[in-house]
């Protein structure tokens, strides 16, 4: 399991790699520098208004069928046929009550416009996720993984043309960049649907009452807790441009967008971790293999990048947000450390989050999320006024520290997995070493140089400390250990 862990999660890493900064900083930046901080605040706030309330589109089905198959196997055909058909009704649902909502809390005719494409966006990447959730289930760690950058090498396409060249004779604006997300999710589902069905073989769709109300009674506690998870990770924006007046909500909403952006980045490569993670964790639990040597190698993958993101982050913040952006300020670097330390906590989600999801503990885990999302939404409320979008960034670090704590004392608890207080020791003191690398490299004349040195003599701290140590993973590798 270590060996098929290590090699897939190598080469999705080397795809993401390839593709995602492309989109992010390629396309995704600079639509925003393209049409204004106040145009791309309003996209980002009606985003994540669509992105909350699309746990409609899933209630939990994903995460529940990707360990469910994972399982049982001979179930794929039996459960694609019917689940199909529930997740079409549950489309019709969610946009129904987006549309309402959205009237109820006064969204115009173009914000309503640009949310019902918002709406069908989402549609398209929950059914995606859905059909994915059978191909990791499966163990086809390859195939998923390409398509993991399907829609994003799509959108690389279909957004460059549109913002480089003139192809169609039309002025980029942000209900285009809408547009070419629609085609590019549109044909993503599409190719991962014929994937699915030559492993499936042949399905009639059926809409079967008595088994979607099986299938929610079992998968409602992961929705509950994907809705939970999602509102204290994307109320921030909502609220500042609902809580704010015009056009200062929209412009600060923007403004959190520039480093959120760099945050959602980086957790794309923390969620690969979760997405290899829960069919085998869940795997092992069913073997009743013993799960700790997996949760160890895991965690120390994803912690060691986050500390050193973390940290370059806080002595660049200025640096990155002024080379990205043409309208960066003092705030928005502010919040850019803010919220990659809690990366932190959001890497440690990845790995404990999963594994007690793959063990069924919902039960805790949603009173977790609960207390997480009072703590976000009660931090905004009160921060907001006062200090804007630094104040949702506070919000987002002190939320994410606490569920991440949390996690991980409720892991240790459940698998009695043993405190190893010579490894935390290597963790604090690689910290205070990142940090003394990063003081020095601030006395370099440019700044490039002194932020990609800290990155390289960080990363090679880690090997030279044994955090990460390479001899071992030759030998998963190799010798599949």
């Amino acid at each position: 399991m270590k060996r098929k862990f290590v090699t897939n999660l190598i080469l999705l890493l080397f795809l993401n790699l390839l593709i995602k900064p492309f989109w992010i900083f390629g396309i995704d930046r600079t639509v925003q520098n393209v049409v204004g901080n106040e145009s791309y605040g309003l996209y980002f706030a009606l985003f994540n208004f669509s992105v909350i309330l699309n746990i409609i589109l899933d209630l939990g089905i994903t995460n529940y069928n990707n360990r469910n198959i994972a399982q049982h196997n001979f179930l794929l055909s039996k459960h694609l046929s019917n689940i199909v058909g529930l997740k079409f009704v549950l489309a019709f649902m969610y946009a129904l009550v987006c549309i309402i909502v959205a009237f109820i809390i006064g969204y115009d005719k173009v914000q309503i416009h640009l949310l019902l494409f918002l709406v069908l966006n989402q549609f398209l990447v929950s059914f995606t996720l859905y059909l994915r959730s059978n191909i990791s289930a499966l163990h086809l760690f390859r195939t998923d993984s390409l398509i993991s950058v399907l829609d994003r090498t799509l959108m690389i396409i279909i957004c460059g043309l549109l913002l480089y060249t003139n192809i169609l004779g039309i002025d980029f604006s942000i209900e285009i960049f809408v547009y070419a997300q629609t085609a590019a999710y549109f044909l993503t589902t599409l190719i991962t649907l014929a994937i699915v069905l030559a492993k499936s073989g042949k399905i009639v769709v059926r809409f079967n009452p008595s088994f979607f109300i099986v299938i929610l009674r079992q998968s409602y506690p992961y929705a509950l807790l994907i809705l939970l998870m999602f509102f204290y990770h994307r109320v921030d924006s909502i609220m500042l441009e609902r809580m704010l007046p015009d056009p200062i909500g929209k412009e600060q909403a923007g403004l959190y967008a520039q480093a959120f952006r760099l945050l959602d980045a980086v957790a794309m490569f923390g969620m690969l971790f979760a997405g290899l993670l829960l069919p085998i964790f869940s795997k092992m639990i069913k073997q009743k293999e013993d799960v700790a040597q997996m949760v160890k190698l895991s965690f120390i993958l994803i912690f060691v990048p986050a500390i050193i993101v973390a940290i370059s982050s806080l002595f660049y913040d200025k640096e990155i947000m002024n080379l990205l952006y043409h309208s960066s300020t003092d705030d928005s670097a502010i919040i850019l450390g803010l919220l990659m330390t809690g990366f932190l906590g959001l890497s440690t989600t990845y790995i404990f989050g999963t594994l007690l999801t793959a063990n069924g503990s919902m039960k805790q885990l949603n009173r977790m999320a609960f207390v997480g999302m009072v703590i976000n939404i009660t931090l905004n409320l009160v921060l907001i006024p006062k200090l804007q979008a630094v104040g949702s960034a506070y919000a987002c670090l002190v939320t994410q520290l606490f569920t991440s704590l949390a996690q991980l004392f409720i892991a240790v608890y459940i698998f009695k997995l043993k405190v190893n207080w010579r490894f935390i020791s290597h963790i604090l003191v690689f910290v205070i070493l990142v940090v003394m690398v990063a003081l020095a490299s601030k006395n370099l004349d440019n700044w490039v140089y002194g932020y990609l040195g800290l990155i390289a003599v960080s990363t090679l701290l880690a090997f030279g400390i044994r955090l990460i140590n390479l001899k071992s993973l030759y030998q998963i590798i190799i010798f599949k250990t």
